[in-house]
């Protein structure tokens, strides 16, 4: 079966910056659309970003200004930069592709952002 596999999270300081990257175990057509989720500790999944396949790109206000979602058609690969990371930004992130109009959703199992000093 097609997995997602995320990978780039880590231990990172205040005010730094990581690199989220998603990519499928093999080529999956026809997504329309990209996302990254996380949750925290306690709480409830998140939208944090997500990019369509006519180039519209949406960001949590939590993270506007700082995270950038984008993605490479030709691999079907999903990125995250996260730069000014904030000890609030601390959770487990997950990638999420979608099929329409079967709604037909990939997930991956995540990985984990954490920043402390």
């Amino acid at each position: 079966q097609v997995q997602l596999v995320e990978s780039g999270g880590g231990l990172v300081q205040p005010g730094g910056s990581l690199r989220l990257y998603c990519v499928p175990s093999r080529t999956i057509f026809g997504i329309n659309s990209m996302g990254w989720h996380r949750q925290a500790a306690g709480k409830e999944r998140e939208l944090v970003a997500s990019t369509s396949d006519i180039g519209r790109t949406d960001t949590a206000d939590s993270v506007k200004g700082r995270f950038i979602i984008s993605r490479d058609n030709a691999k079907n690969t999903l990125y995250l930069q996260m730069n000014s990371l904030k000890p609030e930004d601390t959770a487990v992130y997950y990638c999420n592709f979608r099929k329409l109009p079967a709604g037909m959703d990939y997930w991956g199992k995540g990985t984990l952002v954490t920043v402390s000093s």
